[in-house]
């Protein structure tokens, strides 16, 4: 396979993956072709490369810099803007995992403790939705606290260090 068949597998193989971890595919596949490029990446080569339009193109990328995983890069002398995504994959993680928790862990959080606090009357179906709802609330807390405590670790050198050498 040559480089430029196998850059265009992963970007569309990323691309598909992406909407099922609940990101479109466009925007997976700009994740894609930034982080297996060596330079930062105009819109316009963006563009090209993917046959997408500068609206698409655009929409995007500031998805992807609201995630923290792509950066705007400015060269002196160009008055284009280029883009790069973030390549320590350790960091990729933690933003990632932060980002999903705010947007899907943290509000079903919310809606559970609120459905689970309803008052129960002698009724079996109250009582077992209560319980039932209670439980999971319970363990998506539990989930959600050692998903922030492993996202904590990589912020402070001791955590940092225990990463590398399990490494």
């Amino acid at each position: 396979m040559e480089f430029n068949e196998a850059k265009n597998k992963f970007i569309q193989t990323w691309g598909a993956l992406g909407s099922q971890w609940g990101i479109n595919k466009t925007m997976a596949q700009i994740h894609a072709l930034l982080m297996v490029s060596p330079e930062a990446v105009s819109m316009e080569d963006i563009m090209e490369s993917l046959q997408i339009s500068r609206g698409n193109a655009s929409m995007n990328l500031r998805a992807l810099m609201d995630w923290g995983i792509v950066y705007k890069e400015y060269k002196s002398g160009e008055r284009r803007e280029f883009f790069t995504a973030e390549k320590d994959l350790d960091e990729l993680a933690v933003k990632i995992a932060r980002e999903r928790s705010k947007r899907e862990i943290k509000p079903a959080l919310k809606v559970l403790k609120e459905v689970s606090m309803i008052e129960a009357d002698t009724s079996l179906e109250e009582k077992h939705f209560v319980a039932q709802t209670s439980k999971l609330y319970d363990f998506v807390l539990r989930a959600d606290n050692m998903l922030d405590k492993a996202t904590e670790m990589n912020d402070n050198w001791l955590g940092r260090l225990f990463l590398k050498i399990m490494k």
